[in-house]
């Protein structure tokens, strides 16, 4: 099953994705934040029977707007490790994103000129959780996923090198292009890419994380609980632009588009003003 938040009627709607070309609003849920905290949500997803809405031009939200909580997971996949020049790690390395950082698949990324120097793509897998995790063994942390969707763990890397601490490069306002879907069916081993104007940057696939999304939830569920709606972005694959000689980054003007083969694609534009 797939689902998404659409912008509606000067509000948003939590949708099930019936075909190619239409929806299905969920009434009474505004988004999949709000639909998510229900712990019947997957039900009532799929006996949704409220307006249908067509996709030609949708305006996609954030698939999950509004997430109490974003893990992120630097240095996941193989062949990023090896380009930054770093050994396997014992344990994942995590990080904060702030629910602000995130905007819609297809929306315009506006950066500030003062953080432009240096911006850089991350094609990533996010995990939804789909119901209160604490202490959860890896055999059992399927359970607890709702499902899966795209991101692009967008990077200021000149503010991100200022200290030991990367938040600050990674969580810049609306700046995440998110979604468009959350796919309940999802299975790793797929084509991951990143394309800047066209050109492929990163191509890899998902099977090539470290810690699979079971895993991370087995971890991060040993340290705070997850909660419905919460969100864990499992890291980026190999040729990311900081680590290319030369260097390469994102330029005014230049879109960006991360895909995930079975779930589609963020596509943004990036607007330094």
């Amino acid at each position: 099953m797939r689902l998404a938040t659409l912008r509606l009627d000067g509000g948003t709607a939590a949708v099930r994705v019936d075909s190619g070309s239409t929806a299905t609003v969920i009434d009474g849920y505004t988004d999949l934040s709000a639909l998510l905290s229900d712990p019947n949500w997957k039900t009532i997803a799929a006996n949704a029977s409220g307006p249908l809405v067509e996709l030609a031009g949708a305006d996609y939200a954030p698939v999950v707007p509004s997430p109490g909580k974003i893990v992120c997971v630097g240095l996941n996949y193989g062949t990023h490790i090896t380009e930054m020049g770093r050994e396997l790690p014992e344990y994942p390395t995590l990080f904060s994103k702030f629910k602000e950082a995130l905007t819609g698949p297809y929306d315009d990324v506006i950066v500030p000129a003062y953080a432009a120097a240096q911006l850089d793509w991350e094609a990533e897998l996010a995990v939804v959780v789909g119901q209160r995790a604490y202490q959860v063994a890896e055999a059992d942390a399927d359970v607890y996923i709702a499902g899966y969707s795209v991101i692009n763990d967008y990077t200021m890397r000149d503010y991100q090198y200022r200290t030991l601490q990367w938040d600050q490069g990674k969580t810049f306002e609306k700046t995440s292009g998110f979604g468009p879907f959350l796919d309940t069916d999802y299975r790793l081993g797929t084509r991951i890419e990143t394309r800047l104007e066209g050109e492929v940057m990163q191509s890899a696939t998902t099977d090539d994380l470290v810690f699979t999304p079971a895993k991370l939830v087995e971890y991060i569920s040993h340290i705070v609980t997850l909660q419905p709606g919460d969100v864990i972005i499992t890291g980026t694959t190999g040729g990311v632009g900081h680590a290319r000689t030369p260097a390469r980054y994102i330029g005014d003007g230049d879109t960006v588009e991360v895909s995930i083969e079975g779930l589609g694609s963020v596509r943004n534009k990036t607007i330094v003003k």
